[in-house]
């Protein structure tokens, strides 16, 4: 903790900034810098968790002093506005990270890639360019935003009814592309969803959400408008159980209903191990006739946000560093990025690979792996926002597989010993298996349990029964449910 003297953060997407409000608490206190739409959705993340905003507001190629480094942050076009490369200045030489990006020459709100300072920075010598390398494995350049324009009008003059877009909540590019569209056709729009509507006030505020205010009306409002002449941007793109989306489509949502001459665009590829969900409400939007436009029928409607093969190497070539490390991507696209630096020249020995944890030291004149730090997952709950105890995963990961048993025993206080019958309460069990299970611990507690114990401790006799209860249920019925022990003082 003593080590940290500063922090600087990429960009607004969740998954480089969405840990804040967790890990901040555990650290002491040092300055945080960011560009501007990042420091509005930074400050934003933490408030909902009751920390005071203290990200610092920074502007492009401003340096920033921070301990015995300096920090420069360089424009880059990504899928969220202000997304910056930082260089950083160090006593043992430059370092360029270059986190989530593409280059895209034609960027829907003309904020191009300031490949200017990129190269005056990188002029002075670079160390290692940490670049990111989601898009390793993929040929030629990234398609651009502006591709998207087309189609999106062609399909929203086609419209009958409700004309639906779902999105990534952050990509304010996109909004404004398809609200200009609708004002060019005349059409109201309206924000469904919790992560839209706070993103879209924090855009606002910032002056980079295009959209007039008698073009934007309310969700009560939607019913007193024609369905053509509607356009809705509804948060769940990438099927969220409890999304507005996921809502609307099994209808239980309180204000907007689905009819089978709306259209719904998911502009959004489905981040890995959401296809599934997606894939559902794909089909159940299909099943009621409404038109749906994905990914997997067209790539009209979405382009990534990272760059691919050749704008990766681009980058190689514009900091021209000693050394390259790839990050922010599964290992088969480190492995691909290594591929792409062997090619542009990198000897093997420059091109770092490592796994999470491991610590890399720079000295003067050498590059060295240090210790590997120990990882974990830490799962927070989704409406506390507390850490879930891996105990707790288990349990539940126990229930769903094999369902749960409550076993509730009434003891003599005196003599130790059962009174009665043990009630058994099963669940997430079939009827049959339930009541084979309530035979067999009926037998095991009672035998067990009836005699006079000189043992008082009411926390003892609950582990006992959990114990002999599970141990029995594994031996007849190869089956082992969740035990859950309820002792009764008689």
């Amino acid at each position: 903790k003593k080590k940290i003297v500063g922090m600087v953060l990429t960009h607004g997407h969740e998954d480089h900034m969405g840990a804040l409000p967790f890990i901040l608490p555990q650290l002491p206190q040092f300055p945080i810098y960011a560009t501007p739409f990042t420091t509005a959705m930074a400050n934003g993340k933490i408030q909902e968790f009751g920390i005071k905003p203290n990200i610092k507001k920074t502007q492009f190629n401003q340096e920033v002093h921070v301990g015995s480094f300096s920090v420069n942050f360089m424009r880059v076009t990504h899928s969220i506005p202000d997304t910056a490369h930082i260089f950083i200045k160090t006593p043992v030489g430059n370092f360029y990270h270059g986190s989530d990006f593409k280059f895209d020459l034609t960027p829907h709100d003309g904020q191009r890639t300031d490949f200017s300072q990129i190269t005056r920075n990188s002029a002075s010598g670079v160390r290692c360019l940490m670049s990111e390398c989601l898009g390793a494995e993929k040929p030629g350049i990234t398609q651009s935003e502006e591709t998207l324009s087309e189609p999106f009008e062609a399909e929203m003059r086609k419209a009958k009814g409700k004309f639906i877009v779902t999105t990534y909540s952050s990509n304010i590019a996109r909004l404004n592309q398809i609200i200009e569209i609708a004002e060019k056709l005349n059409k109201m729009v309206c924000f469904v969803g919790r992560s839209l509507i706070n993103t879209k006030n924090i855009a606002r505020q910032e002056g980079i959400l295009r959209l007039k205010k008698e073009r934007e009306i309310q969700i009560d409002e939607v019913k007193k408008y024609p369905d053509r002449d509607l356009v809705l941007f509804v948060a769940g793109s990438q099927g969220q159980e409890n999304s507005a989306l996921s809502r609307i489509v099994t209808g239980e949502h309180r204000d907007i209903t689905v009819k089978n001459q709306d259209t719904i665009v998911f502009s959004a590829d489905p981040i890995p191990g959401n296809e599934i969900s997606v894939g559902t409400l794909v089909d159940l939007l299909s099943k009621m006739g409404v038109k749906v436009l994905y990914t997997g029928i067209t790539r009209d409607f979405h382009v990534s946000g990272h760059g691919s093969s050749h704008e990766l190497m681009l980058l190689m070539s514009l900091v021209n560093p000693k050394q390259v490390l790839p990050i922010s991507g599964g290992y088969r696209q480190m492995a691909a990025y290594k591929l792409l630096a062997e090619k542009f020249g990198f000897a093997p020995k420059d091109i770092l690979l490592v796994t999470s944890g491991q610590e890399i030291i720079f000295t003067k004149d050498k590059t060295i792996f240090g210790q590997k730090i120990p990882m974990r997952h830490v799962y927070v709950d989704e409406i506390s926002g507390e850490e879930v105890e891996q105990y707790v995963l288990h349990d539940r990961q126990k229930i769903s597989q094999e369902g749960i048993v409550a076993v509730i025993a009434e003891i003599d206080d005196e003599s130790g010993s059962l009174v009665g019958k043990p009630e058994i309460v099963c669940r997430g069990l079939s009827q049959l298996d339930s009541k084979e299970i309530e035979k067999v611990i009926s037998r095991v507690i009672i035998s067990s349990f009836s005699k006079p114990s000189p043992i008082h401790d009411w926390n003892f006799l609950r582990k006992q029964i959990r114990e002999v209860s599970e141990k029995a249920i594994v031996k007849e019925l190869k089956r082992r449910p969740l035990v859950l022990p309820v002792v009764i003082e008689a």
